[in-house]
This record gives structure tokens, C-alpha cells and sequence, in this order.
């Protein structure tokens, strides 16, 4: 059997791999459109959490196996279209992830220092789209919208001492960009309450510890919380716990840095606040300021809903980075889609109505996770495409070309795609520049930069 994976993400390349490992005898060809492989792996996880990228070996494992192909810069829906797809191969699974942000819906959030977390992650990670992003960081306070690890990481990337980001594989641009920042303060504003707080305990404990950063936390927030907090789930417990006791610790003056107290960074959690207008400068242009209405929770756990009380406050900051979630588009028109919950509706993996169609990652159950539950959700995926071949619900008696019909398409479009050698010789001129810098890498962030490397 021939299967097609679309998007080289860790849903992609987890569905691929699974699929290879269980079937002796099928063959996995996995589409990207980018001219490199990885997805959220590459241009989602922080610079400074290089430990995480290390799936990335797994992965080149997978695409290495002589059972398996990539081809890179195919754009699916556009260079080649689903049916066309569909048409060269036994199974078709769609892995692109999301590739959108969530808008907040407000006034102002258009103005110049407004900015998806997406955004902005993709530009210091290096990704092609984001690269031009330049975003201004000549003010002192920096609003962040949302509660997650992926808030957690821009306000840690903001704040961190140079020379620790100095030693990652941030993009040379953003590191000079960083070292001219004025941001010294960061604020993390969320609707609902501490106990609802998307974060994880270990990325917390990284941001309290951040060198040269002091936590605000208003004790006043936590009030009650212990015992609310007593039949709780462990992680759930354990991470209310932490942010009890950071808040209630008296600050020790921090040790005067060569620079001078006066380089004194802080970050803090705001709770119960819900962005009503951004506010402008007196030019008209630039965000002066959000003014956020305050909030009081119906219900409790994870299902407590953020009701406003009618009253407002003004929070001052020159830069805003809205982190709500990310969002899955749709792909092509053949493809079912749920644009209110921003999935393909489907049942295990099986894109509901369309046989032989199947998707895996964050654009089956949305952009919730980390990289172990994409995992997990992409071999249930795989299961299902294995259950279909091994159970005749997929007609593999007509031999199907794959990529065979696919290259015919893509040459008349005049479509050159990029193999995994291709990649290969990428990946070693951006470790070479890398290795000039003290880097484990330096990105290229332009993909005719990247084609021209290899030649085409």
C-alpha cells in the first residue's frame, strides 16, 4: 500500500512512523511545504529548550528508511490537490497542524505593536513567513494575552540574559533585535483564574528561576487556594502550590548586576481580566495601553467561564503579544472542515464521509498539547489506517503510482520539490554557520537562501 502523509510536523512524520513500523510492506511519502522538515519542532519549540528538539533524531530515522520519502516545497491544495492525491495513493492522511492564530476580536488589535504569539515565535525561530516581522521592543512594559507555555516562552525569550540565548539556535536577526530591547517588564494576562492557568509546572519553575528576572505575584490572588486546591490533580495541585509560595516570598534585593540595579528585569501573572479595546498613542498608530474588563468565574475547574462585572482598568504597555491558540485552516475544498472548532471532523483519525481520507495532529483534535500527546494522537491515527488495510475497508488491489502521478503533476506547475538530501546538505551549511557563531545552528530564513543552497 501506497500512503501520503501531508506536513512533516510531529504529527506527520509520528503518523509515518508508526505506519512503517507496523506494516512491513507499505510505503510512506510525506509532503511539506516548506523546503525543511519538522513543523513546530523546528520554528515552535524555544530556542532555549534544545533537549525537546531532540525528536528531530527520531525523525530523520523515519525519513531515511528506504520505505520512505519527503519531498518539500509542495504547497498540497495549491502544487497538488487532495483528489489529485487521492488518486496516487492507497491512504491520504492530512497532518498540517495550524497554521493560523485565534484574532482576539477587539479594537485596536490592528495597531503597530500588536502581535500573535505565532508571530512572534516564528520570527525569533526562524520561520520564512515571520521573518520580516520586526517588532518594535523600544518600550519598557510588554503585555502578553494568555496563560500557556507558549506565553511562558515569549516572556522568558523577553527577559533572558543575553548570553544564554546567545548559545541557541535563536536567528541571528531577533538576537540583535533582543539585544537592543528596552522591554523590562512583562505582564501574562489571563481571563480566567490561577487555577485555570494553561502552563506547565516545569516551565513555571524555569521562568521563577530565570537569571537577572524578580516574579510579581499579588498573594491576594491566591487567597483561599490551598484548600481549593486540596483534591485537585497532582500537577494541577503541586502547580498552585508554586505559585502560592512564590507569591508569599518576601523579594530578596537581587545581587546588583555589573550593570547596575538598575538593569532589574520583573514578569508577573494577571488574573480575571479580559481585553476589551486597545488603546492608542496620541498619534493614532501605536498601542498605548489595553483596557481590560475585569472578571468573576462561574463554575470552577478547568470549565470555569470568565464573566465580566462591568468594571474596567487600563494596563499601560508599548507591546502586545496575543497567545490565545493557534488555529487550523482549511485546506483544500474536497476536504471536509469545522471552521467553528477548527478541525476536519473525523472519528479516530477517519475524515467522516471521505474513505481512504484520514488526519492526525493538531488539525484533528486542535492546537492543544505537547509533542508526547501529538504522539500519541498520531498512532491512534496510524492504528486506524492500519485497522483499514489490514480489514479490507481500503481496496488495495488497484496499484497506485504515488509519487510516480504526483511528480507529472507537480513538473506541469512548474513545482521542483526538495528531497531529504536536499535537506540534508541545508541542515549541514546551517550547523557550519552555526558552529562560526558558538551556535548550534544558524537558520536560514529564506527559502530561495535555502533552494539556491541546494541548487535548484
Amino acid at each position: 500500500p501506497r500512503v501520503c502523509v501531508v506536513g512533516s510536523g510531529p504529527g506527520g512524520f509520528y503518523t509515518a512512523q508508526h505506519i512503517l513500523k507496523h506494516h512491513g510492506g507499505a510505503l510512506v511519502d510525506i509532503y511539506e511545504k516548506l523546503p525543511v522538515p519538522f513543523g513546530l519542532v523546528r520554528f515552535g519549540v524555544a530556542p532555549d529548550h534544545p533537549e525537546v528538539k531532540n525528536v528531530i533524531n527520531t525523525f530523520t530515522q523515519t525519513a531515511r528508511s528506504e520505505r520512505c520519502a519527503y519531498y518539500g516545497n509542495v504547497t498540497v491544495g495549491r502544487d497538488v490537490t487532495v483528489p489529485e492525491l487521492q488518486q496516487a495513493y492507497h491512504a491520504v492522511v492530512l497532518s498540517y497542524g495550524a497554521e493560523d492564530s485565534r484574532v482576539l476580536g477587539i479594537p485596536g488589535e490592528n495597531l503597530s505593536g500588536v502581535y500573535s504569539a505565532r508571530a512572534f515565535v516564528g520570527w525569533y525561530n526562524g520561520l520564512p513567513e515571520n521573518r520580516d516581522l520586526k517588532p518594535d521592543l523600544s518600550c519598557e512594559t510588554a503585555l502578553i494575552l494568555g496563560h500557556g507555555n507558549v506565553a511562558l516562552d515569549i516572556a522568558r525569550i523577553l527577559l533572558s540574559p543575553l548570553q544564554l540565548l546567545r548559545k541557541t539556535d535563536i536567528t541571528d536577526s531577533s538576537l540583535a533585535a533582543l539585544a537592543c530591547s528596552k522591554v523590562k517588564r512583562v505582564w501574562l494576562v489571563g481571563r480566567r483564574g490561577p487555577l485555570q492557568v494553561a502552563f506547565t509546572i516545569k516551565e513555571l519553575r524555569e521562568m521563577i528561576n530565570l537569571s537577572g528576572a524578580r516574579a510579581v505575584l499579588d498573594p491576594a490572588d491566591f487567597t483561599g487556594l490551598e484548600s481549593a486546591v486540596k483534591d485537585a490533580p497532582r500537577p494541577r495541585k503541586r502547580l498552585t502550590e508554586l505559585m502560592i509560595k512564590t507569591a508569599l516570598e518576601k523579594p530578596v534585593e537581587m545581587q546588583a548586576t555589573a550593570a547596575g540595579a538598575a538593569a532589574l528585569r520583573e514578569w508577573g501573572l494577571k488574573f480575571q481580566r479580559s481585553p476589551q479595546e486597545v488603546l492608542p498613542s496620541a498619534d493614532g498608530r501605536r498601542v498605548r495601553a489595553i483596557r481590560m474588563a475585569l472578571t468573576r468565574l462561574e463554575g470552577s475547574g478547568d470549565s470555569a467561564k470568565a464573566i465580566p462585572t462591568g468594571d474596567v482598568e487600563e494596563l499601560e504597555c508599548g507591546l502586545v503579544l496575543s497567545s490565545i491558540g493557534y488555529r487550523s485552516l482549511p485546506l483544500d475544498p474536497a476536504v471536509p472542515f469545522d471552521s467553528q472548532r477548527g478541525v476536519i471532523p473525523n472519528s479516530s483519525g477517519r475524515v467522516e464521509g471521505v474513505p481512504g481520507l484520514y488526519c492526525s495532529g493538531w488539525v484533528k483534535r486542535g492546537p492543544t498539547g505537547v509533542i508526547i500527546t501529538t504522539m500519541n494522537d498520531s498512532f491512534d491515527t496510524a492504528q486506524s489506517v492500519l485497522e483499514d488495510l489490514q480489514g479490507g475497508v481500503l481496496d488495495i488491489s488497484p496499484s497506485r503510482e504515488g509519487f510516480g502521478l504526483v511528480e507529472g503533476i507537480l513538473h506541469s506547475r512548474g513545482v521542483r520539490p526538495v528531497s531529504f538530501l536536499d535537506w540534508e546538505k541545508i541542515d549541514a551549511a546551517e550547523v557550519a554557520r552555526g558552529k562560526a557563531a558558538g551556535k548550534p545552528r544558524e537558520k536560514i530564513v529564506d527559502p530561495a537562501e535555502m533552494l539556491q543552497i541546494i541548487g535548484h
